[in-house]
């Protein structure tokens, strides 16, 4: 990672997705120094102010403020959660192609700060705007990391702890692909207890339609979410503190992100969600998990999903 020791994050983007990325992030005490930029600086001074309140009972004492772009030239990490949201009567390749732009222009500035870091992204689509932030910061790949699906895994463990009534942590299991609607379940690995899914619908023929159940439950949870509160943020904002830790603490960790490819799973030049080792470095390996033949082809088809926006924006 550079040649930064330190633990100083920059978070860009304080909506509903960055406060709760930051309330995170204080209250396990990860970083230092957390600053903060945002262009709505009124609401922004309120937030810092507000975190800065809490300090007193987190585990170390985190200190936050004001952030501009000169903050990122002995930042550990760089976290971007900005992004334009889509409007009404818009496509999604618009939206795409705007949001591409406003990721040029947030690198550029933090690139000519100096920043010699690691990128988080968290702004969607989160696939193809981590691409982008890879393509204009002109860093390694492995020290461009996107959310990808850490909150579509967590999601789907969480429900099936529900159906056994266990902690979500007995729960081994992963959403690979877009973060979005092609994205699917590795069921052929997933696991509960150390007992595979496969092994249990061997025993209850009604198990897998509970299990395919549970997975389109897990896909369509954001727009339940939204519907319900306008936006989805406490979830992702663990798991973008999640992922900030490892890099922070040099985890190595294996955590669901969006990853570049060269070759794994039979895709080149994509950033897609995949296990991955995160630590120090960022991402130290992608972790290729064997898929049956019916994955493979669902995984290729999230591949192809992707690609062909992705094809349409950057040639």
């Amino acid at each position: 990672m550079g040649n930064h020791v330190g633990n100083k994050v920059v978070l860009i983007g304080a909506g509903d997705v960055g406060v709760a990325y930051a309330f995170a992030l204080v209250n396990q005490g990860t970083v230092d120094h957390l600053a903060i930029i945002d262009i709505d600086e009124k609401k922004l001074a309120g937030n810092v102010m507000d975190l800065n309140h809490g300090v007193v009972w987190a585990p170390s004492r985190t200190r936050v403020t004001k952030g501009t772009y000169a903050d990122c030239a002995d930042a550990a990490m760089v976290v971007i959660c900005a992004g334009a949201a889509q409007k009404p009567g818009e496509t999604r390749l618009q939206l795409v192609d705007k949001n591409v732009n406003i990721m040029n222009s947030i690198v550029s500035d933090v690139m000519a700060n100096g920043f010699d870091g690691i990128f988080l992204v968290a702004s969607n689509p989160v696939d193809l705007l981590t691409y982008a932030v890879w393509k204009a910061s002109g860093l390694p790949h492995e020290r461009v990391i996107g959310s990808g699906t850490i909150l579509d895994s967590a999601r789907y463990r969480y429900m099936l702890s529900e159906m056994d009534d266990i902690a979500p942590t007995s729960v081994h299991a992963y959403i690979i692909g877009e973060h979005g609607d092609s994205e699917l379940p590795v069921v052929s690995s997933a696991n509960i207890g150390g007992v595979s899914l496969s092994h249990r619908s061997e025993e209850d023929p009604g198990y897998n339609e509970r299990i395919e159940k549970i997975f389109e439950d897990t896909r369509d949870a954001a727009y339940t979410i939204i519907d319900a509160k306008g936006s989805t943020s406490y979830g992702i904002g663990m798991g973008l503190a999640r992922i900030t830790r490892a890099v922070i603490q040099n985890q190595a960790v294996v955590l669901p992100v969006s990853a570049y490819l060269q070759g794994q799973y039979g895709v080149e030049d994509a950033y897609i969600g995949t296990p991955a080792v995160i630590d120090r470095s960022g991402i130290n390996k992608v972790v290729e998990l064997a898929l049956d033949e019916h994955e493979k082809e669902r995984f290729r088809a999230s591949y192809e999903t992707l690609n062909k926006i992705k094809t349409e924006i950057f040639g």
